[in-house]
């Protein structure tokens, strides 16, 4: 039986390239053992066969964004619990559609967007995209965010309208957003510049107490059904 050797090696003999620009076709996930990607160069084989795609390219891969179905009790953006640890790849949703080939450095420098405090759930951004970045930092204010918010209680006489408009929060008027009865015990919030606690106290103002929050949209990118826990990469053709 023939020795192991480090997948790179073998790679590199096939491709006759650089062992520097096989471990990248490697770790690129451009490399099939006996027909499954392994994206570690270290991999050792000995008779499996080890295919390189057709189309496989050196051209630096595309930086990911996940989208995170955030459990209540994780920090979105900072804190002893962050939402981060859960994008490994045991949690990659199995319906995720977005074409995109998982790979382990896609899980690596993910920088968190998008406050949501630490007892709400829903979609969380995790990015390693500089452009979505800027597109949720920098213009993040003019973005509309959509919640489902659990609530008890009975709400003050024109509750409704205040929430709408008319209400408050840290010293500062409230602009104008739109909310709605999704039942008997819950309201919609379609929502700009949202900042911690806010929805809370909004609620409270027209006596009302949240039982929980759910984010199911930002800007073009819902929830939809991404379980709990989970998550899926951005697809190329999404935008926010």
């Amino acid at each position: 039986m023939s020795e192991p050797i480090r997948l790179a090696k073998r790679v590199a003999a096939l491709r006759g390239c650089s062992r520097a620009d096989a471990e990248r076709y490697v770790e690129d996930g451009w490399v099939s053992v006996d027909g499954v990607v392994i994206d570690r160069p270290q991999h050792k084989v000995t008779t499996e066969v080890v295919t390189i795609a057709a189309d496989a390219s050196l051209a630096p891969p595309e930086p990911a964004t996940l989208l995170l179905h955030k459990p209540p009790g994780f920090d979105a953006i900072s804190g002893s619990n962050p939402a981060a640890s859960l994008a490994t790849a045991a949690a990659h949703w199995s319906e995720d559609a977005s074409g995109v080939r998982p790979l382990r450095r896609h899980l690596l420098n993910l920088t968190p967007l998008v406050p949501l405090d630490r007892e709400a759930s829903g979609l969380l951004v995790l990015t390693q995209d500089g452009r979505v970045w800027r597109r949720l930092s920098e213009d993040g204010d003019e973005i509309e965010h959509e919640y489902l918010v659990e609530i008890a209680g009975e709400i003050a006489p024109w509750g409704l309208r205040r929430l709408n408009h008319g209400l408050s929060y840290e010293g500062r008027e409230l602009p104008p957003c739109k909310v709605s009865w999704q039942s008997e015990a819950r309201l919609r919030f379609a929502i700009k510049a949202v900042q911690g606690g806010q929805l809370r106290a909004m609620c409270k103002q027209v006596g009302l107490e949240v039982v929980s929050i759910r984010r199911l949209r930002i800007g073009r990118i819902s929830l939809g059904k991404l379980p709990v826990g989970e998550w899926r990469f951005l697809a190329t053709h999404e935008r926010f």
